[in-house]
């Protein structure tokens, strides 16, 4: 059988992704339990010699005084026939032809193997996952049951719930798809692969694949917040000076981010650029709207930021959602006031430390609340935006 099992070996190898060693120690367990189980015997050794395909089956019978069972035991005085220098309690080892096995023992060996075969299947599908949580992996769509969308991800299949997916979003089986694996739980029927595509990380994900300079560590994700299917806001940060963080994740002419919200099927993206100081953070996170100022509580880390009267639908965004996703991505409760509105509140500016004035600008041009904005547009946002932050 020596070239048949090479042959069998190496396909097996290929076909399901195993180690040698793995399958070398399924055959082995596979014929020694066999031995054990149709013929009572406890000491069995398998040797499987790679280089000419041989596998050998050793019966071992321990030294007794006065043999009890044939099977297992062997006299002293017929061991020092064999050798004379075995003694009480060693263990005489004979070769057993495998041929010999019955095709109940056959069968026996089989189903060990196809048991192990499985059990190292679905520790090498976990251990390649759970190096992959946090990452972005795609996947084929293979059907929709009761609302969660069930992805292949070659010999594994990842399940996609209806709380991770995007309302707006309309997958169909076949279509590929990138998605965010959230967390990998080893089952006795394989790992379990928890995926989304509403998480925050997979637009984070999707820009450090995108993104050179984010992949190579020159531009580094500080922050991201997230409402799937409408809006994002992601703050970076240039480890060198001479690269603008905005204008690299912006890319030529709008190019990089556009392929990033194309995959995020139109989802808007505000790119801000990162500061340590609390007040230009904030500043920056509020954007498109102007900030006159920001007045800090370290303790309660809390902010007021103080834009022009004009300006305050814009600050806080349509139903709240711009200064939500600030608050979020800067890790500061925001309050958005004017000038006005603070001083009618009796706000004790004492109490708060008092950031540098910014400096005012003329407001942006503002889309009507009840028209939504093109991907076109939204593009050209973001550019303006690396345009005055660069100046900054």
């Amino acid at each position: 059988m020596n070239n048949d099992f090479l042959e069998a070996f190496e396909d097996l190898k290929k076909e399901k992704n195993l180690s040698e060693e793995e399958i070398i120690g399924a055959i082995k367990d596979s014929i020694e339990n066999a031995y054990r189980k149709n013929y009572g015997a406890s000491n069995v050794r398998v040797d499987v010699d790679m280089e000419n395909g041989n596998v050998t089956v050793f019966m071992g019978m321990e030294v007794v005084e006065e043999v009890e069972d044939d099977l297992t035991q062997i006299s002293l005085a017929d061991a020092k026939e064999i050798y004379d220098g075995y003694e009480l309690g060693d263990i005489v080892e004979y070769e057993i032809d495998p041929k010999d096995f019955n095709r109940i023992a056959a069968q026996g060996a089989k189903q060990v193997f196809v048991q192990k075969n499985r059990e190292a299947e679905r520790t090498n599908s976990y251990n390649e996952f759970i190096e992959k949580k946090g990452q972005i992996v795609t996947g084929k769509v293979e059907r929709i049951n009761n609302g969660t969308m069930l992805i292949s991800l070659g010999r594994t299949e990842g399940r996609v719930p209806a709380s991770e997916q995007v309302k707006s979003e309309n997958f169909k089986p076949g279509e590929r798809i990138k998605v965010y694996v959230m967390d990998v739980k080893k089952e006795s029927k394989g790992p379990q692969v928890l995926l989304s595509r509403s998480h925050p990380g997979l637009v984070r994900g999707l820009f450090e694949l995108e993104i050179p300079e984010i992949a190579d560590g020159t531009v580094e994700i500080k922050g991201t917040a997230r409402e799937a299917g409408s809006r994002t806001k992601i703050a970076v940060y240039s480890n060198d000076p001479n690269v603008d963080p905005v204008g690299a994740c912006v890319g030529n002419r709008g190019a990089r981010v556009q392929n990033i919200t194309d995959e995020l099927f139109g989802e808007k993206i505000d790119i801000i650029v990162w500061d340590e100081d609390p007040a230009v953070l904030i500043s920056n996170v509020l954007k498109p709207a102007i900030v006159e100022g920001v007045y800090i509580n370290e303790d309660e880390k809390s902010a007021t930021a103080v834009v022009p009267e004009q300006q305050l639908s814009l600050a806080i965004g349509r139903e709240g959602q711009n200064v939500r996703l600030a608050a979020r991505v800067s890790g500061w409760k925001i309050d958005i006031k004017s000038n006005d509105q603070l001083k009618e509140m009796g706000f004790d500016f004492d109490e708060y430390e008092d950031a540098d004035e910014m400096e005012y600008e003329e407001p942006l041009a503002e889309e009507p609340a009840e028209e939504p904005e093109t991907e076109a547009k939204e593009v050209e946002e973001v550019e303006e935006t690396s345009e005055s932050e660069t100046d900054a």
